[in-house]
C-alpha cells in the first residue's frame, strides 16, 4: 500500500492531503495565523468559576472564554502553578525541572473553587478547538508530543501504549526510557517506539525537553493570552505521527514549506529525507495527482459506491446520520442477503474513510441494508472495525442493532472539515437561468485575439473548465492549432475542474492574471 503527502500552498496558509493508493483518506487546510489548534500551552486568565459545573472560564484570546473542568486540572496542579509563579516572577528562571520540588497532588474529588480564584493567570493546553458556538476546551495536564514519545511534565512515571503487546517489548522500552528520561518527566511511549534504539528515543526525548526549556523562556516574558508553547504547521503535524516505513513521497509545491518540512524530515528521519520531493509542474498540484475531483466527489450528501450502492450523508447539531442503499447494484450474489452483505462491506470500508476523510466527530449512526442472519451482523462489525484501525482519534464501533443499526462514537478535537461541493453559477448567481454555456468558447475567443492582436501580449496561458479544455483540443484540425495558424503563437491550455463551466483565467508570461474589461 502507498502512500502520499500531497501539500498545496495557497494565499491563506496550505491544503493537505494524504493518499493511500491514490485514494483520499485525509484532508486538512492549515491556515496561517491559525490559533488555538489542540497542542497549543497559553498563559490564560480565570474569568469566572462556577461551582455548579465544578468548572471555570479561561481568557485565552478567543472571543469566548475556554472551558477548563476540575477532573482536567491534573493531579499535578498545584507544582504546574508554582512553577508558573516562578517564571514570572524570576528573572533568572532556567526552566529546568531536575531541582524542581513537586507539590503535593491535589484532591481528586475537590471543588474548583478550592484551587482557582478570579484573575488568576494559569498555564493550559488546548486540547478540543473551537466548535460551532463553544469556545476551546482546556487541561492543566500538559504533554508534549513527538515521534516516539509524548513528554509529561511533572510527573515521574513511564508508560507503553498499550498497542505494544509483546511483553519483552514493554519491559525493554520500560527500561531504556527510564534511563535516559530528565527529572521530574513523566513519558508516554508511543506504539510507533516498538522496535527502536536508544539513539532515536534519546534523540526525541531531547527534541521535546529543548521544547519545554525554550517555553519556559517565553514565559518568563509573557503577557496573558500569550500562546508559550505552540504546535507545529499541520503538515509537520501530520508527518510526525504517521511518517512510517510505508511512506513513499511527499510532493510540495512551495519551496518554503518544502524546506520547513525536508529540515523537520531531517530531524526525525535522516533516512527519509529524499521521499520529499518539489513539485514544478505547470498544472496545479491537486489536478496533477486526482485530489481535486476526490474532493469534489467526496464531500458531497450523496457519496457514491464503486459496487453501484450510495451513501448520503446528513448532519445535525447533535449526531451524524448516514444512510446506506443498493442504489442500481445488479443483482449477481445469489439472493437479497448476499446483495446486502456484499453492499454493507463496501459502504463500511467507504465510511471509515469519510470519518476520517471529514473529520466527524461525536455520535455517528449508520443504517445499514437489513441482514437477517446474525454472521452477517457480525461480519460487518468487524469490517468496520478493521478498517477504523488505522484512525488516529479514538473510537468506539458498536455491534448491529437488530434494527440494523450500528452506533459510532468518534473523539472530536476540532471542527468537522465541510467543504461545499454544489457550486453556484456564476452567470446567474443562482437564478437557474443563463446564457447558452457555449457562448464561453466564443468570449475566450475574443479575449485571446484582443490580447495578442490589441495588447501585442507575447506568450498567454489560458486557465479553464476540462469541458472547454476538451472543446478546444479535440481533433486533428483543433481550434488551439487554429489560433496558432491565424497569430503563429502557441498558446497554452491548463484544465482546472475547480473552475466552473463559465469560468475562466487568462495568465501572462510571468504566470500573473490579466485583468479582462
Amino acid at each position: 500500500m502507498s502512500n502520499e503527502l500531497i501539500i498545496n500552498s495557497t494565499q491563506n496558509g496550505c491544503r493537505i492531503a494524504l493518499l493511500k493508493d491514490k485514494s483520499l483518506v485525509e484532508f486538512h487546510h492549515d491556515e496561517d495565523g491559525n490559533k488555538f489548534t489542540v497542542g497549543d500551552i497559553y498563559l490564560g486568565t480565570v474569568r469566572k468559576v462556577v461551582q455548579g459545573l465544578n468548572a471555570a472560564f479561561i481568557d485565552i484570546g478567543y472571543e469566548k472564554d475556554a472551558f477548563l473542568h476540575y477532573l482536567d486540572l491534573g493531579s499535578n496542579f498545584n507544582s504546574l502553578q508554582s512553577y508558573t509563579k516562578r517564571a514570572l516572577n524570576r528573572k533568572d528562571f532556567s526552566g529546568k525541572l531536575d531541582k524542581f520540588h513537586i507539590q503535593p497532588e491535589i484532591d481528586k474529588h475537590g471543588k474548583i473553587s478550592d484551587v482557582l480564584s478570579k484573575n488568576q493567570q494559569i498555564l493550559v493546553q488546548v486540547v478540543k478547538e473551537p466548535i460551532s458556538t463553544k469556545g476551546p476546551r482546556l487541561s492543566c495536564e500538559l504533554s508534549i508530543p513527538g515521534r516516539y514519545l509524548v513528554l509529561v511534565p511533572f510527573s515521574n512515571t513511564v508508560n507503553v501504549s498499550k498497542k505494544i503487546t509483546s511483553a519483552e517489548e514493554r519491559k525493554r522500552l520500560l527500561r531504556l526510557v527510564s534511563s535516559i528520561k530528565p527529572e521530574n518527566f513523566g513519558v508516554i511511549i508511543r506504539t510507533v517506539a516498538e522496535g527502536k534504539e536508544v539513539k532515536e528515543l534519546d534523540a526525541d526525548l531531547r527534541n521535546l525537553t529543548k521544547l519545554w526549556l525554550d517555553g519556559a523562556q517565553t514565559l518568563k516574558t509573557a503577557k496573558p493570552k500569550d500562546r508559550v508553547i505552540g504546535e507545529m504547521g499541520k503538515a509537520s503535524t501530520i508527518l510526525r505521527d504517521v511518517l512510517n516505513e510505508s511512506f513513499d513521497n511527499i510532493h510540495i509545491d512551495d519551496q518554503d514549506i518544502f524546506d520547513e518540512v525536508k529540515t523537520y524530515i531531517n530531524k526525525i528521519a535522516p533516512d527519509k529525507e529524499k521521499i520529499v520531493k518539489l513539485f514544478n509542474g505547470k498544472a496545479k498540484i491537486f489536478e496533477v495527482f486526482g485530489v481535486e475531483k476526490q474532493i469534489k466527489s467526496a464531500f458531497g450528501q450523496s457519496v457514491s459506491l464503486k459496487g453501484g450502492g450510495y451513501l448520503i450523508i446528513e448532519h445535525t447539531e447533535a449526531l451524524h446520520v448516514i444512510d446506506v442503499n443498493s442504489g442500481n447494484k445488479s443483482n449477481k450474489e445469489e439472493g437479497q442477503e448476499a446483495t446486502a452483505v456484499s453492499v454493507n462491506i463496501e459502504a463500511a470500508k467507504e465510511i471509515a474513510r469519510q470519518l476520517r476523510l471529514r473529520d466527524m466527530g461525536g455520535i455517528i449512526v449508520v443504517d445499514f441494508i437489513d441482514m437477517k442472519k446474525m454472521e452477517n451482523k457480525k461480519l460487518i462489525h468487524k469490517v468496520m472495525k478493521d478498517e477504523m484501525a488505522p484512525d488516529r482519534s479514538k473510537f468506539t464501533v458498536l455491534p448491529l442493532s437488530k434494527f440494523g443499526l450500528m452506533q459510532i462514537t468518534r473523539q472530536r478535537v476540532r471542527p468537522e472539515m465541510n467543504i461545499t461541493t454544489k457550486e453556484v453559477c456564476p452567470t446567474c448567481n443562482g437564478t437557474g437561468k443563463i446564457s447558452a454555456s457555449i457562448l464561453i468558447s466564443d468570449q475566450i475567443e475574443r479575449n485571446i485575439d484582443h490580447l495578442l492582436t490589441q495588447q501585442n501580449e507575447k506568450e498567454i496561458t489560458v486557465v479553464l473548465h476540462p469541458f472547454i479544455y476538451a472543446y478546444f483540443t479535440k481533433g486533428t484540425m483543433s481550434r488551439r492549432l487554429k489560433w496558432f495558424m491565424r497569430y503563429f503563437k502557441w498558446i497554452k491550455l491548463i484544465q482546472d475542474s475547480s473552475l466552473a463551466v463559465t469560468e475562466f483565467q487568462i495568465l501572462n508570461k510571468f504566470g500573473e492574471e490579466i485583468e479582462l474589461q
